[in-house]
């Protein structure tokens, strides 16, 4: 048996066993309160230079298969998991996770208590963790955690989106195209946008507002990303060029905190975030409630039940959570009351997860389509 160490920065320390690959891995330590969908989870973007703790007790049990994963590698520095399966048991199975975790040189930890780990993240918030598996002693490691930098401030992007531009064609009848951001894209997002009838070209996080014109597309998806939107200048930047173009505007997580941002509002670090598969967020338009998947550390900080002006029209919160009253969706609108832009905090493509808030992408779809026709087709 290998033994290994997970240290959070206020000196709690966990023994367990090595899983997945040896070594040191840093980052700041999340829980996520999934009970299915791990393959999705760990290929998700938006967890780059996150200790990742699954708060189910089984992880791997289905092992690793050939359909789910949500971009090309796993993102986590780290994974804790609880008891992982001895072996896959799935007809879709290639492999097994601990396998797949050596292979992408991700550090994990099982035989730890994940609700101990999990209860104090909630109690003293998120911070900075390190597992090794590699000999290292605690003051060592906890040494080497405190000197990582934090979540806040970091400025991720451009350290998990595409290198080159690639299009994700329509399904069936092309109806429109438009533009997808990728400051950490999940590739559910242009597939569910192509059985839409819609063209997707997914473009890198510094493409600028010309190169989205150049394409002649009908509207611009800005994604899911890891780290804080505080930092990303570059990136509201561009939103705010795009709202000036009139273009239909759809923000997911990071690009819902972007498309906030742009339009005068502040974001703030929570506690401990919200990420799982399980979380209650009211439309309060119409008062439906939607069980919804979620990942993020970072809010809005928009008034909830009175619009706000902005440089662009007005801005109203749409969504909250349930659970804590964190603003999950707002949406911009001109004049006459019709959305410009919207943008929600969770994921409508719900990879894994619920799947109640998929039918935000016709939303948005029908507007794509309504600009496209309005422009004469393209």
């Amino acid at each position: 048996m290998r033994t290994a160490l997970l240290a959070l920065e206020d000196g709690r320390v966990f023994p367990g066993e090595a899983y997945g690959a040896t070594g040191q891995a840093v980052g700041e330590a999340v829980f996520a309160t999934g009970m299915t969908g791990y393959q999705e989870t760990l290929t998700d973007p938006s967890y780059r230079a996150q200790v990742l703790v699954m708060t189910a007790p089984h992880i791997g049990n289905t092992g690793i298969n050939d359909e789910d994963c949500e971009s090309t590698r796993m993102w986590p520095a780290g994974l804790v998991v609880r008891d992982p399966a001895r072996r896959p048991s799935s007809w879709r199975s290639r492999g097994s996770l601990d396998a797949a975790l050596a292979r992408e040189g991700v550090v994990g930890i099982a035989g730890v208590d994940t609700r101990a780990v999990t209860r104090h993240l909630r109690q003293r918030g998120v911070m900075r963790a390190g597992i090794s598996s590699g000999g290292a002693d605690v003051d060592t490691l906890l040494a080497v955690v405190r000197s990582a930098p934090p979540m806040a401030g970091a400025d991720l992007s451009a350290e998990v989106t595409t290198t080159r531009c690639y299009v994700v064609p329509a399904i069936g009848r092309r109806l429109a195209s438009v533009a997808a951001i990728d400051f950490g894209l999940k590739a559910s997002t242009p597939a569910l946008l192509a059985r839409r009838g819609i063209e997707v070209h997914v473009l890198p996080a510094w493409t600028g507002v010309d190169e989205i014109a150049a394409r002649g597309v009908d509207g611009v998806v800005c994604s899911n990303g890891p780290g804080d939107p505080a930092a990303a200048s570059a990136a509201v930047a561009l939103v705010r060029q795009i709202l000036e173009r009139r273009w239909p505007c759809l923000g997911i997580c990071f690009g819902h905190q972007v498309l906030g941002r742009a339009l005068g509002f502040a974001t703030y670090k929570l506690p401990f975030g919200h990420r799982g598969l399980n979380c209650p967020v009211q439309d309060l338009a119409s008062g439906a409630v939607e069980v919804s998947a979620h990942n993020h550390g970072f809010a809005l900080d928009a008034p909830v039940g009175r619009a706000v002006s902005t440089a662009y029209g007005r801005a109203e919160v749409t969504h909250v959570c349930l659970n804590d009253g964190v603003v999950e969706g707002i949406a911009l609108r001109n004049e006459g009351g019709e959305v410009l832009a919207f943008g929600v905090q969770y994921h409508p493509e719900a990879a894994a997860g619920p799947h109640d808030s998929e039918h935000l992408f016709d939303r948005f779809a029908s507007m794509v389509v309504q600009a496209a026709a309005a422009d004469g087709g393209r």
